[in-house]
This record gives structure tokens, C-alpha cells and sequence, in this order.
């Protein structure tokens, strides 16, 4: 990866997480977690978990126990994770394309993965865009499947006036770093029926221990990340490694792709809560004003030629970390990646591959079901995309060299 040519006074980074406060870490208000994570989503209920990839793999248990099916079909184009969540619950991955140029399912590729043995289809709010769940929910009932909305990236998006994450059977959202409010990991799990909300409870209660050693590692975690989430320090905690990593030619490891496929299940302890419910009261205002830069911002982009940004549907109102963008062949991606993506500028991408290019997953994938390889849209939406962050602490004057090298590249 060549030097890059901008300067890198600060660290901008690649999504706009909710900036902490020390009065965040003060004890206390950890019992109210749930509630008012509830009440911000307009949700019955919220089930508190370790991270999203928990969240997915309770919900999934749960559901297998209920109707004894084993296929669950996710996007092609998705965090590894979540494909490493069906494996860890024993069950078939099958792999759907995405529709051209989309974050949602190929809808006919989709009716062809869905048959009498599928337990879930995984509909996946990308980017903190609303996907369509409304053809996903008609493919998965003519199937008797349910609908798992993946909302991990998209706390606080909104479709119709109802947060996403509620209008399939569930839907589960992640508390990591860079995703709005934070625990250092966390996750918040929604279920519309009564009867599929207390198997999740149960299910919880029989396989997510209390586990002191990760409850210590993730709070010493976050309170290192009330000190390091500013731009000056940055560079050190994000920057250093991104940068060794795209010296070494391991895209993978600089977005952070590389996971185990040892799922950390435990209980998230109170001290955690604690912060996030003080959090929760800033949330609503931040993601306001990430929306409103977010809008002036898009118009800008949307002026280069050869650079398409990633919108949401009709009726929608999506939560703005970043912008994902798509330009027009992979050669132009990665001529204007060359130059931004170890500049310290907020540049990046999302998921490198699609999921059968992983290599560490195929081992564990297998054929990933039916056509595990014929997703040549999930495959060009990963080599044509990249992200722009919309951090506050990325400046307009910054803001504009980023679209002039973009201009340049597309």
C-alpha cells in the first residue's frame, strides 16, 4: 500500500460511534438497560446479550428447538460473523446473491434456497440501510420459515415510523465499537410474539453463563475505549494497526475480518449496562445530527460521476455511521483506496469478500447449501465498494478532498 500523499494530523474513524463521557462510566443505572433500550426501539421487550453474534445464536437455538428445521439462508455479502453463528449452532448455511447492485436478497435466488427444511431467512440491515424485509417475510412464509432481521449496523433505523429489528419474527442489534452506543460489545434482541420471546429468554438462561474472565476483559475494553475514542488518540489505538496490516496485503485483518469461530457466549454484567443506559439518553440527538450531515454530505457525493451511494427505500429513514459507495469497477475502487484508505481520513471498507472468498470460512462452510458459489452480485458489490465515515470529527475541508480523489479515481 503506497504512502499516502494527504496528511494525517488526526484519525478519523470509520464510523460515527457515539462519542463517550467519563459520567457515562458512574455505576448505577445498569437496571434500566433494558427498559430504555426498549423504549427507544418501541419494542414490547428487549433481551440483553454479549453482542449480536450471541443475540443471533440464542434466537437461532431457540428456534430450532421450536421447529426442528436446519437451513438458514443469509446474504452472500454479510459480516463473517453471522454465517459463523449458524455453523456454531449446528446448522445448514445457504447462501443467497443479492439483487444487482443491492443490500437486499436476489428475490428469485432467494424462493430457490427456501424449501420445507428452512428454519430462518437472516434479512440484513447493512451499512444502517433498511433492506426490503417485506419480500423477504412473503418468500419465508409461503416456506413456514420465520425472519430474523440482522439490524447489527442500523440502532435507531426507522421504516414506516417502526425501528427495523421488528417487523420479521425477530431481530437483534449490536452494541460494538463504532455502531452508535456502545458496551463494548453487547447485543439487544427482539421478538414480536410472546411465546418466541420467553424461548429466547430460556434459551438464554440454558446456554449464556455468567463468565467473570470476559466480563473483566470487556470492561477494562471499555473503559480503554473511553480513553482512546478521540482523534488524537486514535491513530494509535486504530490507525497504527490498520496501517501495518495494508503494509502486510492483508485487507482482511485491517477492516477486522478475521474471526474466530469460538463464539464468546456469556452474560453482560451490570457495571456494562450501567453505561449504556447513561448512553441512551444522548443516542436519539447524535444520530439526529449524523442524519442531517449525512444528508448535505450525500448530495455532494452523489455529483461525482462513477460514484453511486447507497440509499434507502421509499418510507425509510436509516441510520448514517458511514456511507457505503459503489463505483464502477473494482480498478476504480481501488486506484481511490490507494490513496485514502491509510490516510487517517475516515475511508475504508466494509466486509472484504463475499463469504465463499473467505478463506478461513471454507473449511467450515463446506458448499454453504444450494449454489454456495453462484453469488456473482454479492461478489461484485464487494469489489466495487467502499466507506466513507460520517464522524463529526470529520471536517468539510477534509470532507471535500476525499470527493476530489474519489472524482479522480471514478
Amino acid at each position: 500500500m503506497p504512502k499516502s500523499h494527504l496528511p494525517r494530523r488526526r484519525e478519523i474513524p470509520p464510523t460515527a460511534g457515539l462519542p463517550p463521557r467519563w459520567g457515562d462510566l458512574l455505576p448505577g443505572a445498569g437496571a434500566t438497560f433494558a427498559r430504555r433500550a426498549a423504549d427507544f426501539l418501541g419494542a414490547e421487550a428487549v433481551q440483553v446479550e454479549c453482542s449480536g453474534t450471541a443475540s443471533l445464536v440464542v434466537a437461532l437455538t431457540a428456534m430450532h428447538r421450536l421447529s426442528g428445521r436446519r437451513a438458514v439462508v443469509v446474504p452472500a455479502y454479510t459480516c463473517p460473523l453471522v454465517a459463523l453463528a449458524v455453523v456454531h449452532c449446528g446448522l445448514e448455511l445457504r447462501l443467497c446473491d443479492l439483487a444487482p447492485g443491492s443490500i437486499d436478497f436476489d428475490a428469485a435466488h432467494l424462493a430457490s434456497l427456501c424449501d420445507g427444511d428452512t428454519l430462518a431467512v437472516v434479512p440484513t440491515h447493512l451499512g444502517g440501510r433498511v433492506a426490503d424485509v417485506a419480500t423477504t417475510k412473503a418468500v419465508a412464509a409461503n416456506a413456514g420459515a420465520f425472519v430474523i432481521e440482522d439490524a447489527a449496523q442500523a440502532l435507531g433505523a426507522r421504516h414506516g415510523g417502526r425501528s427495523v429489528g421488528l417487523g420479521g419474527d425477530a431481530g437483534f442489534f449490536s452494541l460494538a465499537v463504532g455502531k452508535g452506543l456502545t458496551t463494548f460489545e453487547g447485543g439487544l434482541l427482539v421478538a414480536r410474539d410472546t411465546t418466541l420471546r420467553r424461548e429466547f429468554e430460556r434459551t438464554s438462561r440454558e446456554i449464556v453463563p455468567f463468565r467473570l474472565g470476559w466480563e473483566l476483559k470487556r470492561s477494562f475494553e471499555l473503559f480503554g475505549y473511553h480513553l482512546a475514542y478521540r482523534p488524537s488518540l486514535l491513530g494509535v489505538a486504530y490507525g497504527a494497526p490498520l496501517r501495518r496490516a495494508l503494509r502486510a496485503g492483508d485487507p482482511v485483518a485491517a477492516v477486522g475480518d478475521d474471526f474466530s469461530p469460538d463464539i464468546p457466549l456469556h452474560t453482560l454484567g451490570r457495571w456494562r449496562r450501567s453505561v449504556g443506559a447513561r448512553a441512551f439518553a444522548r443516542l436519539p440527538g447524535f444520530l439526529a445530527a449524523c442524519t442531517a450531515q449525512a444528508q448535505r454530505r450525500m448530495a455532494r457525493l452523489a455529483r461525482i460521476p462513477g460514484v453511486d451511494v447507497v440509499d434507502d427505500p421509499a418510507g425509510a429513514e436509516g441510520v448514517w455511521p458511514f456511507f457505503m459507495l459503489r463505483l464502477r469497477d473494482e480498478a476504480a475502487r481501488d486506484a481511490a483506496l490507494r490513496v485514502l484508505w491509510a490516510a487517517g481520513i475516515g475511508v475504508s471498507r466494509l466486509f472484504i469478500h463475499a463469504l465463499p472468498d473467505y478463506g478461513y470460512l471454507q473449511p467450515l462452510l463446506g458448499t454453504a447449501g444450494e449454489g454456495g458459489s453462484d453469488v456473482p452480485n454479492a461478489r461484485a458489490f464487494a469489489a466495487t465498494m467502499l466507506t466513507v465515515s460520517n464522524s463529526p470529527w470529520l471536517d468539510e475541508a477534509t470532507f471535500e478532498r476525499i470527493c476530489t480523489q474519489l472524482a479522480a479515481a471514478a
